[in-house]
């Protein structure tokens, strides 16, 4: 249970591509940065006019050529640029960090883009931490980038570069000394960046395997209580929380040469300006103004500095960051889309194959046609491979080998072109209530329902109290409104599968937290809304079964029996030993506690079945 080397995960982009994504980022919003640019470049100018008027005033006094009113005019002019520069700075990092916003905007919508389109095998097998953590803490880490470090890089760059010409026009002599220290400064940038990159990424998987390790033991709390496994769980954490440690511990050593290093490469230069500045005025070689003047851009020279050195750790913990979250783009095996509309609504499964980890297929040769307004039942035990089914033939992954249509159009395609519509929709027992109103949380499915539709629809699935809410439609959902147990938050989904009035709906279970009655009289109404929907139903309550046009019957990823309840009974086979086992016991289905499997054979908490 140990995190090893081999831990499948997400793949990360290179830095070509990295450096690709940054100047698309900037291309996509070009003329804001021609502003940011203009803004930035004025700024610094008005920045170096202050020194070099107050080295003039110096200068004149020392010499005795000056008079009071031109003094009092060049200290107007200092005061004049000082607030000029205050002014442009101020609007060049208003519209930087208004590009950054936008920049991030783009992002944050390209991630969910990514995220929802990851073939469903990809992410059972790479687990919920390494993908949560890209779509959470690397995107905010980018974020933080985009809005703080970006623009004062940006702005003490072209600081620095306009110092530095500035200095040389002084005086070459003062040029050379501000230049000492970029040796220094070069190479331990170099030093740093070859390690920085592999270490930030390390540090970032470390703790995507943190908060994987927290969320298995969380999601399998009960399996971890009911075999004993606290301990077991706690030493895995422990670990995961070691590698994190031991990442953090190197990306602080860089640091900690980093800073130091490159904190004395900038001081460096002030001292040795006013010492050779010095040397050279004692000599007469340079006027007084003219050393003051170069100091005091080598005073400037410290602020941008460290700006820049400040934000250098958070550009190569984002540049890591954005490697990750491009590495979503990455991934293979996505379907490619198809705009094609189905001749019908008939349904072809023919040869298909499935795999979540690539080596052992939970579907093994699937051959299924459902017809247009057929009511079909997929039974079996845990693990046999219906749910995995239901997810294909609703266009939630594609097949490894065969095709699952819809009118003669790849389901997947049609799912990845956004083109597949309210056609084909899966109800698992997973059901979310939204934070809103109860109209909002229907709206989802329909947009242009009215009031009296919404109605109808929480009407015809048994959702009686609703009509008890005081706020009726507008009554808010979640917390700080009304808590819907787990019962009415079904009722709710089955509202919202009404109101989009799908023509092929896939039931993975979807009410079995109701009781049976309740449930036969969602399952019918459903049913009934359109004499030629088709309601593929996975259960492990056989009266559905009962109830069905067709039962197919799943073993082991393979349909083993396919027919009629009353078919399938005189036949005596596997369908009539469940059913046996179910109504023998006077119709009420026992249920034997212990942990559920996926259908790739793993449980919430990652204990093998039977551990």
């Amino acid at each position: 249970m140990s995190t090893s080397p081999e831990t499948p995960r997400l793949p990360v982009a290179d830095g070509a591509t990295v450096r690709r994504a940054v100047r698309a980022l900037i291309e996509d919003d070009r003329r804001a940065m021609a502003g940011i640019v203009v803004l930035t470049c004025l700024a610094s100018l008005a920045g170096l006019a202050s020194p070099w008027l107050l080295g003039d005033i110096v200068t004149g006094v020392e010499q005795g050529d000056i008079t009071a009113s031109e003094v009092d005019l060049l200290s107007l002019g200092v005061l004049g640029f000082a607030v000029t520069q205050l002014v442009l700075t101020r609007y060049a990092r208003f519209h930087s960090h208004r590009f950054g916003e936008r920049a991030l905007a783009r992002l944050r919508e390209e991630v969910l883009d990514r995220t929802l389109a990851l073939p469903v095998h990809v992410v059972e097998r790479v687990g919920t931490g390494d993908l949560v953590t890209r779509s959470s803490v690397d995107v905010a880490t980018v974020a933080s980038t985009l809005r703080n470090a970006a623009p004062d890089v940006f702005l003490a760059a072209v600081q620095v570069l306009f110092i530095f010409v500035a200095v040389f026009l002084l005086h070459p002599l003062l040029g050379l000394c501000a230049l000492v220290g970029m040796p220094l400064v070069w190479w331990v940038a170099r030093w740093y960046l070859a390690r920085a990159r592999e270490a930030y990424l390390t540090e970032g998987a470390a703790g995507a395997d943190v908060a994987e390790a927290l969320n298995a033991t969380a999601q399998g709390a009960h399996t971890v209580e009911a075999f004993g496994l606290g301990a077991d769980r706690v030493l895995h954490t422990d670990r995961a929380v070691d590698a994190a440690y031991r990442a953090g511990r190197r990306t602080l050593f860089l640091r900690t040469v980093l800073f130091p290093v490159t904190g004395f490469a900038h001081t460096l230069p002030l001292a040795l300006v006013l010492l050779a500045g010095g040397l050279a005025y004692l000599d007469g070689a340079v006027d007084l103004g003219v050393v003051v003047a170069g100091g005091l851009y080598m005073w400037q020279l410290v602020d941008p500095l460290d700006r820049a050195l400040t934000w250098v750790e958070q550009l190569q913990r984002s540049g890591a960051s954005l490697a990750r979250i491009k590495g979503l783009g990455l991934v293979t095996g996505e379907t490619a889309p198809d705009t094609r509309r189905p001749a019908d609504d008939r349904i072809e499964v023919s040869g298909v194959h499935y795999s979540y980890s690539g080596t052992h297929d939970v579907l093994d040769g699937i051959d299924l046609t459902v017809r247009p307004g057929e009511r079909l039942a997929l039974v079996g035990a845990s693990g046999a491979g219906k749910s995995t089914l239901g997810k294909l033939l609703s266009g939630v992954g594609a097949p490894r080998t065969g095709t699952v249509t819809v009118g003669g159009v790849p389901v997947a395609a049609l799912a990845a072109a956004g083109a597949l519509g309210n056609r084909v929709l899966l109800i698992t027992q997973e059901h979310h209530v939204f934070l809103g109103t109860l109209r909002e949380n229907l709206a989802i499915a329909a947009p242009e329902a009215d009031d009296q539709a919404m109605l109808a629809a929480l009407a015809r699935v048994e959702a009686d109290w609703a009509g008890e809410l005081t706020d009726g439609l507008e009554t808010r959902l979640g917390p700080g409104g009304v808590l819907l147990d787990a019962a009415q938050a079904q009722q709710l989904t089955l509202a919202r599968v009404d109101l989009a009035d799908p023509h092929t709906l896939v039931l993975d279970e979807a009410t079995a937290l109701l009781d049976p009655l309740t449930a036969r009289q969602a399952e019918r109404a459903m049913a009934a809304v359109r004499a030629d929907r088709t309601v593929i139903s996975i259960a492990h309550r056989l009266q559905t079964a009962h109830d069905a046009d067709r039962v197919a019957v799943m073993e082991a990823g393979r349909i083993v029996e396919l027919g009629t309840h009353d078919e399938l009974i005189s036949a005596n086979g596997a369908y009539a030993a469940l059913w046996r086992s179910w109504n023998g016991r006077g119709g009420e289905q026992v249920t034997v506690v212990r942990p559920s499997a996926d259908e790739d054979g793993r449980t919430p908490g990652g204990v093998p079945p039977g551990t």
